[in-house]
């Protein structure tokens, strides 16, 4: 049973001059020959998307999508026409969004949060920005602590409403974002607190000393890629510990504190270093 819109394993049936045709059942489901792996016969089992060609053929690629049916993803509009919008999703052939299914024109050039699916009355895989309806927190399938996927959906007065999991909403707040975000962007976070009526505050990162384990290697990483000193500690200003390593101030004392425990560092009156190293200052 073949699935459009996802990857499916087929045996390859036969090699023409244009390609191979993987085994559906029927005649054959072309795989063009740009797309043919090095070394692939006749007999072999190969890892496929299908989805329609313009010609409303199935046709098979080895390329991989930004997202399959049932994702949600952030896709870029590259043509605007009467009937809707085509969206790069990383393929030979665009995806269409109907008129009917954006929330706005879309226009060239644009940034839409769009879920993939097959379309009842053609069975082409398309695209809606209609979500709303996909998206529930009435059961949770995430915990506190969890490390989940995060797409930024929209800006709100107090922070930033983003999507976990392609399945339920929660917010980012602003006191929680240490780095340039915009709507679209795809990054990793934990579930912080579920609230009642099950709403959800999440983080960028990972939970507790998980997070400052990363944020501490980061900040070692910087030490030794500057000679060994960096001028900021535990007194710097919140504003200039954000602009040079793109974290708050308590995740750097945390960081910088766990550092010292394992004497990967020493925190000196003017900065931090490398053990051994001298910076002049007024502490030396």
């Amino acid at each position: 049973m073949i699935e459009v819109g996802r990857y499916n394993t087929l045996k390859v049936l036969r090699a023409v001059d244009f390609g191979l045709f993987l085994d559906d059942g029927n005649e054959g489901i072309l795989l063009p020959k740009r797309f043919v792996p090095p070394g692939l016969k006749p007999g072999d089992e190969v890892s496929v998307f299908i989805y329609h060609d313009s010609e409303d053929r199935l046709i098979a690629t080895t390329q991989r999508p930004i997202g399959i049916v049932g994702d949600i993803v952030p896709l870029k509009a590259v043509t605007v026409t009467n009937q809707g919008a085509f969206l790069d999703w990383g393929l030979m052939k665009d995806i269409f969004v109907p008129k009917s299914k954006q929330l706005m024109a879309m226009r060239v050039g644009g940034t839409y949060i769009v879920k993939i699916y097959i379309d009842e009355q053609t069975g082409r895989v398309a695209a809606t920005e209609k979500i709303e309806p996909f998206l529930s927190n009435d059961q949770l399938t995430v915990k506190e602590k969890e490390i989940v996927d995060l797409i930024v959906y929209r800006r709100t007065d107090i922070g930033y409403v983003v999507i976990i999991n392609g399945k339920h909403t929660g917010v980012l707040h602003f006191n929680e974002i240490y780095r340039n975000i915009q709507v679209g962007d795809i990054m990793k976070g934990f579930i912080k607190t579920i609230r009642e009526e099950n709403k959800i505050d999440v983080a960028l990162g990972e939970p507790g000393y998980n997070r400052v384990g990363g944020e501490a290697g980061k900040i070692l990483s910087m030490l030794q890629a500057s000679g060994g000193f960096l001028p900021y500690h535990d007194k710097s200003d919140p504003d200039d510990i954000y602009a040079q390593f793109a974290m708050s101030k308590k995740t750097f004392k945390m960081a910088i504190g766990q550092l010292f425990r394992q004497k990967q560092i020493e925190i000196a009156e003017n900065g931090i270093r490398l053990p051994g190293m001298k910076k002049p200052g007024k502490d030396d």
